[in-house]
């Protein structure tokens, strides 16, 4: 159990240096989770197009097989709505 713990945070740090890194969304509160390679993203953003990104460099980690996406922004779903992964296997 340990190593998926140990393996969780690597992709978690891995997530939030791809953020820190990427001018347009670096300075954004933006919290991470990371359980059995799901990413969790969370906070807030002022548009849609940030919210896409941040999914999209979370997509981009490898070894991550999914990213629940309840970051909120005007125009995006509730994050209180039922999530549907298609997992990679």
């Amino acid at each position: 159990m340990t190593n998926s713990v140990n393996a969780d945070e690597t992709l978690r740090e891995e997530i939030l240096a791809a953020f820190a890194t990427d001018k347009r969304i670096a300075a954004d509160n933006l919290r991470v989770g990371v359980l059995n390679s799901i990413a969790h993203l969370a906070g807030k953003v002022d548009n849609l197009s940030k919210r896409d990104l941040a999914e999209a460099l979370a997509h981009q980690v490898s070894g991550i097989r999914g990213v629940v996406n309840r970051i909120e922004c005007p125009g995006a779903p509730s994050p209180a709505r039922t999530v549907n992964l298609d997992l990679k296997i």
